[in-house]
């Protein structure tokens, strides 16, 4: 890491991304931005991004507790841009989508030319090195894992793979069976079993808390979950506020059957695959499931507070993604 009289400097690639946002923010505007000297953000030469404000709420650069916020460009085709972009941080978190793993690989490839001691891959989501069956995109992330080994040395950079299950905001609708719309959630499985969701912002703040600890302290996967809860949970928690009350009901289908046509065929969709991973009990995690180190990034939730199920009941009125047109025209 830096040294011990400077606080270190993080890159954020993806900065302008769904998650991306999230995590720039945890490292701009939470209480643990004091932990960081300066906060690089990686942006595409000519995109859009280029021109993007700082996140909301971004502290002023001459605040005492605030990072140096620095936007860098490069050129996608240009090794050396990126490599220059890249130059002074010591930590590298990578957020960019799907639709960039030819980036991907050209961030790692320049890691060995920079100061970097400490990266995260573009992980963030269920630990799909558990998985017994093909993904075309979990297959990418794996690949680009294998690359990352094979290009850089353990001694100068650790890697830290992040696995926060399902993001709150987003999974509680109909692409996952939860059809609030008509009152009805179908498990894929048993209903019982418990499944583990992690807000947006709770990710980027976990990750800035796993930046800021000492390299040697940092692990190599971090299990996080927000809150875990069962389908079955998941109903009575949002019918219990939702208006006037609303009973939903809960319809169990059979998961061999289900997981058998899901991995019939080639898919860059993860949906219908993350359901059959419920009823598995492969997005558990807590201690009897896969681990968890919420305690290791917020011990006590003295840092901050999770977002549970009952917070996004009471912000949807029981309702999330209620209004969203399901199946899309």
């Amino acid at each position: 890491m830096a040294s011990p009289q400077t606080l270190p400097v993080v890159a954020i690639a993806g900065a302008t991304g769904h998650l991306g946002k999230h995590v720039a923010s945890a490292f701009l505007t939470s209480n643990l931005r004091n932990r960081f000297s300066e906060i690089i953000l990686l942006s595409r030469q000519g995109s859009s991004s280029s021109h993007h404000q700082p996140p909301a709420g971004t502290p002023d650069n001459t605040h005492s507790n605030s990072p140096k916020l620095t936007i860098r460009n490069y050129t996608e085709d240009d090794d050396t841009s990126i490599t220059r972009a890249l130059h002074g941080a010591h930590i590298l978190i990578n957020t960019v989508g799907p639709s960039g793993h030819s980036f991907k690989e050209k961030l790692l490839h320049a890691i060995p030319q920079t100061d970097i001691q400490l990266y995260f891959p573009s992980e963030f989501g269920v630990n799909h090195y558990v998985h017994d069956f093909p993904h075309l995109e979990w297959d990418a992330k794996k690949k680009h894992m294998a690359l990352a080994n094979e290009l850089l040395s353990p001694k100068k950079v650790k890697i830290c793979r992040v696995f926060c299950g399902l993001f709150l905001e987003d999974s509680i609708g109909p692409w996952f069976g939860f059809d609030t719309k008509r009152g009805r959630y179908e498990s894929v499985g048993s209903g019982e079993v418990l499944v583990s969701f992690t807000s947006l912002g709770d990710v980027g703040k976990s990750v800035a808390a796993l930046a800021s600890l000492p390299v040697a302290e940092v692990p190599e996967v971090a299990h996080l979950a927000g809150d875990s809860r069962s389908v079955r949970e998941i109903a009575e928690i949002m019918g219990a506020v939702a208006d006037g009350g609303g009973e939903i009901e809960v319809v169990e289908v059979g998961l061999e059957g289900f997981k058998k046509e899901t991995t019939a065929k080639e898919s860059w969709d993860p949906a219908a695959y993350l359901r059959f991973l419920m009823g598995e009990g492969k997005i558990m995690h807590t201690r009897d499931g896969l681990g968890n180190d919420d305690e290791l990034v917020n011990p006590g939730q003295r840092v901050w507070k999770w977002e549970t199920l009952r917070d996004l009941a009471e912000k949807t009125g029981g309702r999330p993604w209620g209004d969203y047109a399901w199946p899309p025209q």
